[in-house]
């Protein structure tokens, strides 16, 4: 590690990259070639659609941030994670749009946000009469989900919806008890709501334990990666819990009204992963009934900002001659298992890629202003639930998703869509947000400190 403010020069980094040990290494590497017969991208011209554009589009992004706290440990931090949901009106965004230039007031009024805000105890932060900082963790984590009510007038909390598909978790190789670390050898399925461990200590277990993030939890350090996994997985069961209130309050058939963006990709990694098959079961639950009573499906894409497969557009849309793209406007491509694991992701593997983690496919589309859009179209039966076929027939919302995309594409920002840029600016956890933190958790300790006694 080196010390505050020395950086390496360039003279061990050449000698790095110069070392035999690394030109060896990068000999042995495997390097993609192009040759006759190698499987290449072939853009497909979007089918047009004659489905009525949605008039409304909920946009989901979130942040997260770690703070240092001064409680008379070193090291202390608190985590800060938010989730933004936006309701974009599209009729009104067209209307608006008839009279440029927008003014920038009425151009928000087009926009209602709604936020999930948390702070998370982090390293060296322990609540009440916890043994740890990863216990404290354990029980704020499932205090969000118990307190988070969505929709006043459902009063539905966030809980409900996450221990519905926790239900549909298999209870094959149950998880390590979550005092593992103290001494228990219990393995044994988490159920819902608030329970105890079986060993003689009986102490709490929660039914958020079931995705294991405490595991990534550290007692001293940064627990970045923890929060950032408490982040997807508030991002996607806020999608399902959104689209299970229309089906409790009997206004399914509206979801026809609307479109739903997601930021990232739609899959769950690390611990949590296990609840994209749930979302996946759910999803495919919830199109049914609308498919039933409508004959369409849902609208739902999740938007990949960055990462390898954006990479790989941007790579293969360039041909040999200079200034020739090989994507047209309003071409697309969605990449077979084949192809991502001979071209993007290598892999002998006969396991399909993303088998345990995506409950969508990757679709690789330019708008007609010709911005480079990666997103994911949601599995919404099993005849969908492929990467087999790239045949478009079955993916009914596929002409509409590329239409949406043409007119919802940013042009502040290249290759981005405007409904998540306003999510993430709602989320976006601004620098001076330490003060805030420390109020929320001096308050929430004096809590704690009186109902203790102390």
């Amino acid at each position: 590690m080196p010390y505050e403010g020395e950086f390496a020069s360039y003279r061990p980094l050449h000698r790095i990259t110069g070392a035999a040990r690394v030109k060896a290494l990068l000999g042995r590497s495997r390097v993609f070639t192009a040759s006759a017969g190698e499987i290449e991208p072939t853009p497909t011209g979007a089918p047009a659609t004659d489905v009525a554009a949605p008039e409304f589009v909920i946009a989901i992004d979130g942040s997260t941030a770690e703070v240092d706290v001064v409680n008379g440990y070193p090291g202390a931090k608190v985590g800060y994670c938010t989730v933004a949901s936006v309701l974009l009106n599209l009729k009104l965004v067209e209307l608006l749009d008839q009279s440029r230039p927008i003014d920038p007031v009425k151009f928000r009024q087009t926009e209602e946000p709604s936020t999930i805000d948390a702070a998370l105890p982090g390293s060296n932060v322990v609540t009440r009469d916890h043994i740890s900082a990863r216990d404290s963790f354990r029980e704020a984590l499932y205090e969000i989900f118990h307190d988070e009510i969505i929709d006043e007038d459902d009063q539905t909390r966030l809980l409900d919806t996450y221990e519905e598909l926790l239900a549909l978790k298999p209870l094959t190789n149950p998880p390590a008890c979550p005092y593992e670390s103290v001494g228990c050898d219990r393995n044994f399925p988490i159920p819902a709501r608030l329970t105890s461990c079986p060993c003689d200590k009986r102490r709490a277990v929660y039914s958020t334990d079931a995705l294991r993030v405490h595991e990534r939890f550290r007692e001293t350090g940064s627990n970045g990666e923890a929060f950032g996994e408490v982040m997807q997985v508030w991002e996607r069961v806020l999608l399902l819990h959104l689209l299970r209130c229309f089906e409790r309050r009997g206004w399914l058939a509206q979801l026809t009204r609307f479109a739903f963006m997601v930021d990232g990709p739609l899959a769950l990694f690390g611990h949590p992963a296990w609840l994209s098959a749930a979302i996946s079961s759910e999803l495919k639950r919830i199109n049914s009934r609308l498919r039933a009573e409508t004959g369409r499906d849902l609208l739902l894409l999740g938007i990949e900002k960055s990462g390898t497969f954006v990479e790989h557009f941007a790579m293969i849309d360039q041909t040999e001659r200079p200034g020739e793209l090989l994507f047209q406007p309003r071409d697309y491509f969605m990449p077979t298992d084949k192809y991502i694991k001979r071209r993007v992701v290598y892999s002998a593997s006969e396991k399909r890629y993303g088998l345990d983690t995506y409950f969508g496919r990757k679709v690789f589309y330019k708008t007609t202003s010709g911005a480079r859009i990666v997103f994911n179209t949601p599995f919404l039966s099993d005849a969908q639930d492929t990467l087999e076929s790239s045949d478009e027939s079955l993916y009914s919302q596929l002409p509409v998703s590329c239409s949406l995309l043409d007119k919802m594409v940013s042009s502040r920002y290249q290759n981005a869509v405007s409904p998540i840029v306003s999510a993430h600016a709602y989320a976006a956890i601004p620098l001076s947000l330490g003060s805030k933190v420390l109020q929320q958790l001096a308050r929430a300790l004096m809590r704690d400190g009186a109902a203790n006694g102390r």
